[in-house]
Formats: structure tokens, sequence, C-alpha cells
């Protein structure tokens, strides 16, 4: 978003601004659940990193599961590089898991804490 306003002899947008990619990647990942917990996998704190570069137009996210055993595992990264990879203005995503830190239920945001 720039901080620049605009010049005299330019008309401002009056429509609502737009969310900056990093927040449409972030609004992407908030529609990925848990499919054994009712909150979206970024309140739950699965997401470690979400790195968006709007030059090159990439996403790479760093991320957990709640358990290494989840039934999930094999599906949630592409699950979620399928969020990511909705949002205009993306062109490629890698999504890596990690276990390292192990997830705890401290990580939650206030919100999924209040949700569960």
């Amino acid at each position: 978003m720039s901080d620049i306003a605009p010049q005299a002899n330019q008309t401002q947008d009056t429509a609502a601004p737009r969310d900056s990619l990093d927040e449409q990647v972030i609004a992407a990942l908030k529609s990925v659940y848990d499919p054994e917990i009712p909150v979206d996998i970024y309140e739950l704190g699965l997401i470690y990193e979400c790195n968006v570069s709007e030059a090159s137009r990439h996403a790479d996210i760093l991320m957990t599961l709640t358990a290494p055993g989840c039934p999930v595992a094999g599906s949630m990264p592409g699950w979620v590089e399928d969020a990511v990879m909705s949002v205009p203005g993306i062109d490629s995503a890698s999504v890596e898991m990690t276990f390292d830190p192990p997830w705890r239920p401290d990580m939650m945001s206030m919100r999924a804490k209040l949700e569960l």
C-alpha cells in the first residue's frame, strides 16, 4: 500500500481500499480448517511463516499440524497451496511442513481459544 497522498490534479479512489497481497493470502489461509477442530489453521497457530513476494508473485508458507500423526497430514499442504493459489496476484506457492517446534495449544490466537 502506498502512503503517498494523491496530487491535487488526481482524483482519490472512493472505493474501499483493496487488501494488500499479504492480507489476501492470510484471508485465504483463514479459509482452511482443520477438519477435527472448528477453527481455521491461521487462528490455530499452524502457520509459522507466510512470506509473500509481490515482485515474484510467490508465497512461501511454513506450517505445522496439531500432531505429526494427524490424519490429514498428507492432504493439508495441498489444501493450503490451493487456497493460496486462489488469490489473484499469486502465481506460485510452496508449502513446507515442519514439526519443529511442535504445535502447542498456547500457539492459538485468543479468537481460536474463545471459539473452542
